[in-house]
Order: structure tokens, then C-alpha cells, then sequence
């Protein structure tokens, strides 16, 4: 078993029968008393963050997590089916842990799937990804009330708001973190 000067970022540790990811580290060493190390904790299925301090050389238990790039096939109306593009072996996600992974994921898109003896436990999208304006409203030159932005529906179903200009049928850029219009994408 390792001890806590080995945590890094990425580290998956269980604690209580939890699975934790490290998002953040810093050994400290005191100039009186033990040194420690002070650590930003993720909880891998609710996503919950807390701050946590371990004694320096105190065993914690690492777990090991598969991170692999999977292509998204379809939704077979249960799971959201994955394939490993070395193996072809299909994977079914269940849709508690695609969260809101659903709003930005296109048939055929790549992203991170990791899981813990063979179950997937949490997704990662990339940082943007690209989608088409499915409907908007036309926009009123001079309309600025609302700041030079209008509602559009992408076509996963996500609502954002974009620039006045845009139309449907347009590619944009958008944030799969905060879900924020980026930029338009010329084809």
C-alpha cells in the first residue's frame, strides 16, 4: 500500500469505499511540527470537491482507473453505447454517469471513459466541441436589450445563447464546461 507523499494529480484514492480523484496537491513541511500534504479531492460519481489533509507517510489506498478514448455509437434507449476503436468491444454508460456529457455528444464523437474494474464511472468530453444551430429566431438589427445575444437550440437539444448574426444551420464552437457560445465555425 502507498503512502500519502505518493498522492499526484490525476491519483484515484479510496477513501471509505470511495472513489476520489486528485485535483489538486501540495506537500507541506512546516518549520515546527510534521510535514503533511494538503489536497483537493473529486468525488469520481457525484463530482463533490472538498479540501483534505493528509499526515505526511500515512497509508492511503490507490485505486487503479482505465482512462480510454471511446467513439459514441447511439443511445439504445436504456445506455449510451462506446467503442473501443483498437478492440471494437462495445461498452454500455449508463446515463447517470453521462450527466450532461448527453448535451454535447454527437454519434461518432471521441471522449474519455474511465472505469473501475470494468465499469465506467465518469466521463471526459473535450474541452469544446462543435455543433449545429437547429433553431433560432431571427435577430433585430439595433436589438441590444439583451446584450447582442438570442436563445438557439443546438442539435443535441442544448439551449445557448449566441450572437444576433447567427442562423440556423450554423456551426459553433461551444464550451462543454460552462456550456457558453465560443465562436462560429466556418466549414
Amino acid at each position: 500500500m502507498a503512502t500519502s507523499n505518493d498522492i499526484k494529480n490525476g491519483s484515484v484514492l479510496n477513501l471509505d469505499g470511495q472513489l476520489w480523484s486528485v485535483v489538486e496537491f501540495q506537500h507541506v513541511k512546516p518549520g515546527k511540527g510534521g510535514a503533511f500534504v494538503r489536497t483537493k479531492l473529486k468525488n469520481v460519481l457525484s463530482g463533490k470537491v472538498v479540501d483534505k489533509t493528509f499526515n505526511a507517510g500515512i497509508k492511503v489506498e490507490f485505486e487503479t482507473v482505465d482512462r480510454r478514448d471511446m467513439q459514441y455509437l447511439y443511445f439504445d434507449g436504456t445506455s449510451y453505447i462506446f467503442m473501443d476503436p483498437d478492440s471494437f468491444d462495445q461498452v454500455p454508460v449508463s446515463p447517470e454517469v453521462m450527466g450532461s456529457a448527453t448535451d454535447y455528444l454527437l454519434e461518432n464523437e471521441v471522449a474519455v471513459i474511465g472505469s473501475h474494474n470494468a465499469n465506467p464511472i465518469f466521463i471526459e468530453l473535450p474541452a469544446s466541441v462543435v455543433l449545429t444551430v437547429t433553431h433560432t429566431e431571427p435577430g433585430l438589427q439595433g436589438d441590444r436589450s439583451s446584450g447582442g445575444t438570442k436563445p438557439a437550440t443546438v442539435e443535441t437539444g442544448l439551449d445557448i445563447q449566441v450572437p444576433l448574426f447567427l442562423e440556423e444551420g450554423t456551426k459553433v464552437k461551444v464550451d462543454t464546461r460552462s456550456g457558453e457560445y465560443l465562436s462560429r465555425v466556418k466549414d
